[in-house]
């Protein structure tokens, strides 16, 4: 950013709550990507801020009230920080930046307690691809991967938890931190046994593991994803066949974790070997295990609570960072206290 001009608040609404002033960006190029086609982007941050934002040349005049005003400010220059760099923004990338502009009013720096003047998000990075925090949770969950063994990342569906897990899994195996990633998910559908299925094991779990294969070619090129296969270096590990294995070197996934036994999970957990990293995903509100049976990662939250190397980062409708439609359905289920459905999983 080149200059940020204060200028008099003619015609805006007036009152110690209100501000008015022009940002202005250096590079016309990136200022018109900033704005988005036909000013969406500032169509998105009137929309959800409440404030009046015009583009005058690679410059925006911002108006309302003051706190709305400042927030705006920290999120076009995060993602005029991005255009910079590199990044090609998209409408998901400024709603990202809208919900963290709001959630730094919230953090207090201290010693000082001054609100934070810039954006400060997690990033995952690889050769291909580099993705920075959307939320709050996201922001947190990123930074728990990097700080612990265990991870846990709980929530409704859409938060990112799943694809933030194998996005971190791909930059370890890119920076030599690991020599391999092995993903995992219950075939609860198939009640575990996959030997009725036809083909061989990786078609078998296939259908089961399409979200964690949509990620990693997202993050890796398709062909070094191919190759890793063929390797071993990525590896697909049925959870009812990782029974007896130490898993060293490596990042493990495990997927949907809410249908796994208590008995499954225990023995998963204990597979963790040196230099590994464990990140296990799911939503307590979806256990699709038989009625009666309690839920393995529902049991492991609470036996695991407090215990060093172990984080849990707890996703609300308000980190679904899909369809803004995805959000509003979570909520109006949860809203509806649904009454669990299998006795013990809830």
């Amino acid at each position: 950013m080149n200059a940020t001009e204060m200028v008099a608040s003619h015609g805006q609404p007036a009152g110690p709550d209100a501000s008015h002033f022009v940002l202005t960006f250096e590079n016309n190029r990136f200022a018109s990507e900033l704005f988005g086609q036909f000013d969406e982007h500032l169509k998105l941050l009137e929309k959800e801020l409440g404030v009046d934002a015009v583009a005058r040349g690679n410059a925006v005049a911002l108006s309302g009230s003051t706190l709305a005003t400042h927030q705006a400010r920290r999120a076009l220059d995060y993602l005029y920080a991005q255009l910079q760099k590199g990044a090609q923004l998209e409408k998901s990338d400024v709603e990202g930046a809208i919900r963290m502009a709001r959630a730094a009013d919230d953090q207090l720096t201290l010693p000082t307690l001054e609100r934070k003047a810039r954006l400060s998000m997690s990033q995952i990075s690889t050769r291909k691809k580099s993705i920075a925090a959307r939320t709050p949770a996201q922001d947190g969950y990123i930074r728990a991967m990097e700080r612990n063994e265990l991870v846990f990342g709980v929530g409704p569906a859409g938060t990112g938890k799943t694809y933030l897990a194998v996005a971190y899994a791909a930059q370890l195996l890119e920076r030599g931190g690991i020599e391999k990633i092995i993903l995992s998910r219950p075939a609860v559908e198939a009640g575990e046994r996959l030997g009725f299925l036809p083909g061989d094991m990786k078609e078998k779990v296939d259908p089961y593991l399409r979200p964690l294969y949509d990620a990693l070619y997202d993050m890796i090129p398709g062909d070094r994803v191919e190759r890793a296969m063929t390797a071993g270096v990525i590896e697909i590990a049925p959870l009812a066949f990782m029974r007896g294995r130490t898993l060293t070197n490596a990042a493990v996934i495990l997927d949907e974790a809410q249908n796994t036994t208590s008995m499954q999970m225990k023995m998963f957990l204990t597979r963790l070997g040196e230099n590994s990293r464990m990140i296990v995903t799911g939503d307590p509100s979806q256990v699709d295990l038989p009625r009666g049976v309690k839920s393995g990662l529902v049991e492991a939250l609470d036996v695991l609570e407090g215990v060093e190397g172990v984080s849990t980062t707890r996703f609300t409708d308000k980190d679904v960072v899909r369809h803004p439609l995805v959000a509003r359905i979570v909520r109006a289920y949860e809203s509806r206290g649904r009454a669990p459905q299998n006795g013990d999983n809830a």
